[in-house]
């Protein structure tokens, strides 16, 4: 049976609002989702008996992280589910020489390479990284949404910590990362599937955000033969940092935007390839001009 929330109630949730979004976020990679998972905890809320909640602020991080730790485990185990990071977020610069205006912006921009790092921890290891590293929740209450001792998620929230250490590179590309992207560019122009293969790790993950929904393609072999769609009616091509990747951006011959492309490289070859062909996500994107 719904009830009415306090003024107190209303008043702490709204002002918890923009933190629980925000982890939220940084455990799902997705606003979408995010927003999702916020309004699922004030349902939540609502049907709670306000007397049984000591800690409010505690209360909704708990039922932020289970949530949010349903959806990891469900999209675990459903990886062909059409999911991935929002991409109206995404700061495109030219990779050659960005304006003073346009370094702000990268720098003030999602760490896009982190949520991609993120992708490949484990769902538990996720939430135990965001919540303590970038949250401070303590151990004890993350062990609770886990089912797990506060040690047993101290050992999982070091295990998550060691792999994002282990494998989150800077920002700038390098020209390493720039001949490894004009390669596998190379590569799909020209239809050379063997020459893709060489420059794709072999659980690299494609993400691309159509007009129908974000889809994901996983493993080296699946994004080498649908790399067709790398070519296409490309008038207009240069390339650009993308929130601090190195990336592409192509125009249509009527200057319209036809695509963002950010890869993600790590020792010598790709691991993530994201793409926006959606027109609405690209309209909303501030983009550079042609070259």
């Amino acid at each position: 049976m719904t009830t009415h929330p306090s003024d107190l109630v209303t008043e702490t949730f709204e002002a918890q609002r923009d933190r629980l979004r925000a982890l939220a976020y940084r455990v799902l990679g997705s606003h979408a989702d995010a927003e999702d998972v916020v309004q699922e905890a004030w349902m939540r809320l609502v049907r709670q008996d306000e007397a049984a909640i000591g800690n409010l602020a505690g209360w909704l991080t708990t039922v932020v992280g289970r949530i949010s730790l349903d959806l990891l485990r469900s999209r675990q185990a459903h990886p062909e589910t059409t999911y991935g990071h929002e991409f109206a977020d995404l700061v495109v610069t030219p990779a050659d020489e960005p304006t003073p205006d346009e370094q702000v912006a990268l720098a003030d921009s999602v760490g896009f390479a982190l949520l991609v790092v993120l992708d490949s921890l484990t769902p538990s290891e996720r939430l135990a990284f965001v919540l303590h590293d970038m949250f401070a929740v303590p151990f004890q209450e993350i062990g609770q949404i886990l089912g797990k001792s506060a040690d047993a998620t101290k050992m999982i929230a070091s295990r998550a910590r060691r792999k994002v250490q282990a494998t989150d590179r800077p920002a700038d590309p390098g020209r390493e990362h720039q001949e490894v992207v004009q390669a596998f560019r190379a590569a799909a122009l020209g239809g050379d599937f063997e020459a893709l293969l060489r420059v794709l790790d072999p659980n690299v993950k494609l993400t691309v955000d159509t007009p129908g929904g974000v889809v994901v393609t996983l493993g080296a072999t699946a994004v080498a033969s649908g790399a067709r769609m790398f070519s296409g009616e490309v008038a207009r091509q240069r390339a650009v940092l993308v929130n601090g990747v190195p990336g592409h951006m192509s125009w249509r011959s009527d200057g319209t935007p036809l695509s963002v492309i950010a890869f993600t490289v790590a020792d010598g070859r790709i691991t993530d390839i994201h793409i926006v062909v959606d027109p609405a996500k690209l309209a909303s994107i501030d983009l550079p001009a042609t070259a």
